[in-house]
């Protein structure tokens, strides 16, 4: 194998997020900056000579020239094998189960999600670990250290893999298989979900859409909804992968999904709506005339899992980031199983996954998922709902209802003020911090703070712990403002407000969300000062 030693001097920001390192196109475009990053993961890691590698994206702009790039070095460094999606296709949960099923050392996962992709959009590369899941802090934290210090890349000299052909070629010593990225993914659904009972629901009328917002889940779609559930063609919406996708945010949200959105709203509506995001890990889920935020998705989700195979024996326990709002506590409680609250970010769940102490995991921004693999899956929630569906015989509607009716109703929204310049974003939440100490027993509008304080985690599997990971305040009566600076985009920063209120009474049920939480929208508004630093009148996007 000839191998090229390339010097190079450290690129400055390449610190990974929580969900790796995301950049626009032209910055991963830059002579080097690619080759670097992966170089520099390659060196931050042990005992992988030989071993296997997984690669694959969501199909974005510079997909498949990253992925030709990382062959090589992967190449160059001593894997023995490659395990790479057909067209350079991986949807983020079917790289964790491929991972997990084939042995893999780990995987690099291209993709910026939910964000925007085209020649000027953005790309991200994040490394997985051999459970599948996104690497934990130390390993990120390694990595950074030695972007700030690398001095030189190793890339093998082979001509590029034909990505389009199924098969097995040998690149001077690397055996690299190009495979098919859905099959083994469709093929563990149908072990999880009881496709005959979705089949016969689907063949009795109950009619499913599903938007793939150009994105990563078309073909994943077309094979499990389409194929083994028989859901219409013509249902399956914007299926085709695209590198740009279509010219669209690929964001399964009420903003970027309203197309959806209206559909379900309509009188003619189907049953079932759904969507997921750039690379298959969110989910949207919209029955005939109602809206499932994601919080309450989760909650309903962990309440009636026991109806579908995989989850009969019942769960082991819930775990959700802080963020996402206290329903599935509820669930947890009346279930009598732990209930973690973990920082924002995948990789948090993984250890309690790994250790049996959960069984479902979600997050307020559209991710839920189960202990199958260690990455939240779109499809699968999606799934789990027709399975639920199927099996209670009952409308979207009904499902939400009865659960509401058993638990009672949070209200619950985020407001996030996207691309505010980083100074101000960081201004208003040091000033914040400022006042945490001195705002139990005060008044915000029209309601009283009952505590506040800087979100902290300690692991309970190794007591590894991760500080200021959002700021909390609590109301008397229950309701819960969290503010944060997001970490997954490319440009400026985003603060998130995060809302919630508890309502018990079922005949305040049917109230509109944005209405209810009027006091505490209000109390962020007073306590944050957002409009004085920001300059925002108004939320970029509301969900």
């Amino acid at each position: 194998m000839m191998i090229k030693t390339v010097e190079i001097t450290p690129f400055k920001d390449q610190k990974p997020g929580t969900s790796g390192l995301r950049k626009k196109v032209p910055v991963f475009q830059a002579p080097g900056y690619t080759e670097a990053f992966i170089q520099s993961i390659f060196d931050s890691l042990e005992g992988f000579k030989g071993e296997t590698l997984v690669v694959g994206g969501d199909g974005r702009y510079y997909n498949r020239e990253v992925i030709q790039t990382a062959l090589r070095i992967a190449a160059a460094n001593g894997f023995g094998r490659v395990l790479v999606g057909k067209g350079g296709i991986l949807s983020t949960p079917a790289a964790s189960h491929i991972i997990r099923k084939y042995g893999a050392y780990g995987g690099l996962i291209l993709s910026a999600s939910h964000n925007p992709g085209g020649p000027k959009g953005d790309f991200g590369i994040k490394y997985n670990v051999g459970n599948g899941g996104p690497a934990p802090e130390k390993i990120t934290d390694a990595i950074y250290a030695r972007t700030q210090e690398i001095d030189r890349y190793k890339i093998a000299l082979f001509n590029d893999v034909d990505l389009d052909k199924t098969g097995t070629f040998d690149a001077d010593g690397l055996t690299i298989e190009v495979i098919d990225p859905v099959a083994d993914y469709a093929d563990l659904m149908e072990t999880l979900f009881d496709f005959d009972a979705i089949r016969s629901m689907i063949a009795g009328g109950f009619k499913v859409t599903f938007d793939a917002m150009h994105a990563v889940t078309g073909p994943y779609a077309r094979e499990i909804l389409v194929k083994r559930l028989g859901v219409a063609p013509e249902l399956v919406l914007n299926a085709e992968p695209l590198e740009d996708f279509g010219g669209h945010h690929p964001d399964p949200n009420l903003v970027h999904a309203k197309a959806l959105y209206d559909t379900m709203m309509g009188e003619n509506a189907p049953d079932f709506g759904a969507a997921s995001d750039g690379d298959g890990d969110r989910n949207l889920i919209i029955g005939k005339g109602i809206f499932i935020n994601p919080s309450d998705s989760l909650a309903m989700l962990a309440a009636n899992a026991h109806l579908a195979p995989a989850y009969k024996e019942g769960l082991r326990g819930i775990a959700r980031s802080m963020p996402t709002s206290g329903a599935a506590d509820r669930v947890a409680e009346k279930l009598g199983v732990e209930l973690h609250e973990t920082p924002t970010g995948w990789k948090f769940f993984g250890n309690l996954l790994d250790a049996g102490r959960c069984t479902i995991c979600g997050e307020e921004s559209a991710g839920t998922g189960s202990d199958h693999v260690r990455e939240k899956d779109g499809l699968w929630a999606i799934l789990l709902w027709l399975n639920i569906l199927a099996a209670r015989g009952q409308s979207v509607k009904e499902v939400v209802h009865d659960h509401w009716a058993t638990y009672g109703r949070t209200f619950y929204s985020r407001h996030d003020y996207e691309g505010i310049e980083t100074d101000h974003a960081r201004g208003l939440m040091s000033a914040l911090e400022d006042k945490l100490d001195a705002l139990p027993g005060t008044s915000l509008d029209t309601l009283t703070v009952e505590r506040a304080d800087s979100f902290s985690y300690r692991d309970p599997i190794d007591g590894s712990v991760s500080s200021n990971q959002g700021l909390r305040i609590f109301f008397e009566g229950g309701a819960r403002l969290v503010f944060r600076l997001s970490g997954t985009g490319t440009s400026g920063a985003t603060l998130r407000v995060y809302m919630e209120r508890h309502e018990a009474d079922p005949a305040l049920h049917d109230q509109d969300t944005q209405e209810a939480l009027a006091p505490v929208i209000a109390a962020a508004e007073a306590v944050a000062e957002i409009r004085e630093r920001t300059g925002r009148n108004a939320p970029t996007v509301i969900t």
